[in-house]
């Protein structure tokens, strides 16, 4: 049997084998051996060796290899061991940066354990959900998560939220009837329960039928593992910069290589020449300092409640040019509160009431004792819009237990999707007062018109179209809004027909309202160029209420239906995306087309998402945005960044991370390849000149592993610059080696071979090669360790503070350190220098550092 809803509760106990007193423990532990655990399995996840092996991958690091295998044929071992080792060093850095990412994630998860009560031997007993077994029996309350499919054997007023699975934002009732219908949707199986969902309201029991990845969520869960992922807009433009540094590095070492062939130079010699010159241009540890850069940052933004799945995604937040947000929850408080209330022909804000009043001391007390909510221990349980009544007794000082345990409760008639209307009889006093709450245009007829009597209550017409007025006013804004009324009974024992002649006490309107950080975060994102939108199950007037309110919606006409989304083709709704800022109403399709037609007008896109329906947008998007909080889990594993705390700000605070990240990459990319442009250009002078070899391959490797690893990471962890979130979001097509950045580091790169030029002459005067050898390794070293400070920013030193990266400083300290120790000791091939020399080597080292900078202030625009 498989179509459980369309089998009675006694078929359905027959098929799985169960009494009314739930499964035993024996035949629970029998079961879950042959079944397993209620579980989703995670797709395939690398484990640290395919992860240290991919970092082999890259273009660079292949020519790499093939020179330090060539280089040992050719006999030179030790250029070899010392390419080798710095290869599979940053290997092994990149493999663990990438290991510690994937625990942010896997730290959240623990964090969630949720714990279901089941039947077994006839006891209610608690366990985790992972525990529970196919035939077990589920006891249901308000408040609890459900952690399996499962048949309902008996509902009393059960109502539960399925938000997560179809989207649908109203709790749905449930039912233990057998529906006897075909091909019917999620939503309209009212006798099941699934997993992922949770109760609202009511109680009841159910009996698991599916558990783990053959439940519904588990359906889709197994859908979505196959998905393919993009690469990040970075990745591109590595990928892309990489190949083409690779091949200018090999036409240019051909060139030099057959130029020292022609002058007679050995063959082997002229090899190991150009082998070096490779070394000299390759910045081995670019992938490994971005991979650091990177993690670093996911540590910073895990502070501030984003937590990064995929470390690329960090840079690709700062390509976002589109946010598609959700309403409930990440704009507003997820939290329902009464906004305004209408009592005696008269609108009050919620805090403007007077106890003093009897009429509106008698509006709160009934919105309180018509009521299922409660408080217990700061925690909240029940419908949303009956706790915001319970919370607006809490900010009058009156406690619902109180108010209840005052005037009894003695009948009452649950609220149901047909009627809609909730009917409860109090006694207050030596009377029974039936308190009626619910729909606006359902209740209202039921209201008894009278004239005054002797002061009595009076309801007239004029009052009657005064109340329906201030109804569609509410609405128009945005607000839910509920009636109450109330008459006296003489027994406690009501039915539906007694729902008429009321006495009308007043309406309440009701809203989700935004986050108080909303309305900063909407105006950071227009002022940087990104475009929120809002997309929601909500209706269209609610949405449009809050968005317009935060600054999202300008005007009505940029607000749609997912109805209306329906009636255009792809092409049309391409042509129109541009022009709305709401969606309303829309399914979990109209959320991939409004992503896709944003992508294809070259716009890289944020999206945020938690329930399961919102999982293959998510996919969809550049950045899926998780909910850490509401989210389920098939969400966050569809994602590629989780918001601790569902909010919106949170987002925004990201996007600026990820711009700071991404710009603080790019200078230490600058910085790598304007150093290594430098050591080509020398290199290049002494071929062309026929001079001997400016530096030995060790130099060249000693300066890439060691002086200039630690100064690009300190350049990566330069302060925010808040300037970037007033510029328009990078355009993702630009190569990262444009023209005026491949400008800046031949600049930069020439004024750094000039000065290592300058002293490997003074070297060579000495007669000694290797003194000249010698001062032109400390020189290049040297400069380029004073250098990052110049690839700190576009900026002047003046301008950014000189000590506000104290990083940058530490790097340049353990450098020149190291260098010392290196000509001190004689180490790496590396002569005496006398003092004149060493003065010249210090001298002609901060030049590039003083030119820079005076470009900077004199000559370069300040951003």
């Amino acid at each position: 049997m498989t179509e459980y809803y369309r089998a009675s509760v006694q078929e359905v106990m027959k098929e799985l084998d169960v009494t009314h007193h739930g499964l035993s423990e024996y035949e629970a532990r029998f079961r879950q051996k042959r079944l397993g655990f209620n579980e989703l399995k995670e797709g395939k996840q690398k484990n640290a060796v395919q992860v240290f092996f991919e970092q082999f991958q890259d273009f660079l690091v292949i020519i790499l290899i093939v020179a330090a295998i060539i280089s040992m044929f050719l006999g030179d071992i030790d250029s070899s061991i010392v390419i080798i080792v710095v290869i599979v060093l940053n290997a092994i850095l990149g493999t663990i940066q990438h290991l510690k990412a994937e625990k942010s994630l896997n730290s959240l998860k623990e964090m969630a354990s949720p714990i279901a009560k089941v039947l077994r031997d006839g006891q209610v007993i608690e366990i985790p959900s992972r525990e529970v077994i196919v035939g077990d029996i589920l006891c249901l309350e308000a408040g609890d998560y459900i952690s399996a499919d499962g048949r309902v054997l008996e509902s009393f007023s059960l109502q539960v939220n399925e938000s997560s699975l179809t989207g649908e934002s109203l709790a749905i009732d449930k039912t233990s009837q057998r529906i006897n219908k075909e091909d019917i949707s999620l939503g309209d199986k009212k006798n099941m329960v699934f997993s992922g969902s949770f109760v609202t309201n009511g109680r009841g029991q159910a009996i698991v039928t599916s558990i783990g990845m053959n439940t519904e969520i588990g359906k889709i869960a197994t859908l979505l593992d196959n998905a393919k992922e993009k690469k990040t807009p970075l990745q591109l433009s590595l990928d892309q910069f990489g190949k083409r540094l690779a091949l200018g590095i090999i036409v240019i070492c051909l060139i030099i290589f057959g130029l020292d062939i022609l002058r007679g130079r050995e063959l082997v010699d002229s090899f190991m020449f150009a082998v070096s010159l490779a070394v000299a241009a390759i910045p081995e540890a670019l992938s490994s300092i971005v991979t650091i850069v990177l993690a670093l940052g996911t540590q910073n933004m895990a502070k501030e409640n984003a937590i990064i799945r995929k470390l690329p995604a960090v840079e690709s937040l700062g390509s976002v040019s589109i946010i598609c947000s959700d309403k409930t929850g990440t704009l507003t408080q997820n939290k329902m509160t009464v906004q305004k209330v209408y009592i005696g022909q008269e609108i009050f804000e919620h805090d403007q009431l007077q106890m003093t009043n009897q009429l509106h001391k008698k509006f709160i007390d009934m919105a309180v004792l018509c009521n299922d909510s409660v408080t217990l221990d700061d925690k909240q349980i029940g419908d949303p819009t009956e706790l915001a009544l319970v919370n607006l007794g809490h900010s009058y000082q009156l406690n619902e237990h109180i108010v209840r345990g005052f005037h009894q409760r003695v009948g009452e008639l649950p609220f149901d999707s047909t009627r809609k209307l909730m009917s409860t009889v109090n006694k207050i006093g030596n009377r029974h007062i039936m308190i009626t709450k619910g729909a606006v245009d359902v209740l209202l007829p039921r209201i008894k018109l009278i004239e005054s009597i002797n002061g009595a209550s009076v309801i007239r017409k004029q009052h009657l179209d005064n109340i329906r007025d201030t109804n569609s006013k509410f609405s128009n804004e945005g607000l839910r809004v509920l009636a109450i009324a109330y008459k006296e009974v003489s027994s406690p024992q009501i039915r539906v027909v007694d729902e008429k002649d009321f006495t009308f006490v007043g309406l309440v309107a009701i809203m989700d309202p935004p986050r108080e950080e909303s309305f900063r975060a909407v105006a950071d994102c227009i002022q940087a160029g990104i475009k929120p939108v809002m997309i929601t199950g909500d209706h269209k007037i609610t949405a449009s209420a809050i968005a317009k309110k935060i600054g999202i919606l300008k005007d009505p006409s940029e607000a749609i239906e997912g109805i209306e989304i329906e009636k255009l083709s792809d092409q049309e709704l391409r042509d129109k995306v541009e022009q709305i800022s709401v969606y309303a109403r829309v399914s979990p399709e109209h959320k991939i087309r409004i992503v896709k037609a944003w992508q294809e007008k070259g716009h890289v896109v944020a999206m945020t998402g938690d329930g399961v329906n919102d999982a293959p947008a998510l996919k969809q998007a550049d950045i899926g945005v998780a909910m850490g909080v509401t989210g389920t889990e098939v969400a966050k594993d569809a994602s590629s960044m989780i918001l601790t705390d569902d909010n919106f700000l949170t987002i925004v605070k990201a996007i600026s991370n990820g711009r700071s990240i991404y710009a603080n990459i790019k200078n230490a990319i600058k910085f790598l390849l304007s150093g290594n442009a430098g050591a080509i250009f020398v290199v290049l002078y002494a071929t062309l000149l026929a001079l001997p070899v400016p530096f030995a391959p060790v130099h060249l490797l000693f300066i890439n592993l060691l002086t200039d690893s630690l100064p690009a990471i300190a350049i990566g962890l330069e302060p925010h610059n808040k300037k970037l979130m007033k510029e328009k979001p990078r355009n993702i097509h630009e190569p990262l080696l444009n023209k005026k950045f491949a400008t800046q580091v031949g600049f930069e790169g020439l004024i750094i071979a000039a000065v290592t030029i300058i002293a490997f002459q003074v070297g060579l005067s000495s007669g000694d090669p290797i003194v000249g050898s010698t001062m032109a390794f400390a020189t290049l070293c040297l400069s380029r360790l004073f250098h990052g400070f110049n690839c700190r920013s576009e900026q002047s030193l003046f301008k950014i503070g000189i000590f506000s990266n104290l990083a940058v400083w530490i790097a340049f300290l353990v450098g020149f350190i190291l260098l010392n120790t290196v000509l001190i000791l004689g180490l790496f091939e590396v002569a005496t220098l006398n003092h004149f020399q060493l003065l010249m080597v210090y001298g002609l080292a901060v030049v590039p550092l003083i030119i820079i900078q005076l470009n900077k202030v004199f000559f370069t625009k300040e951003n």
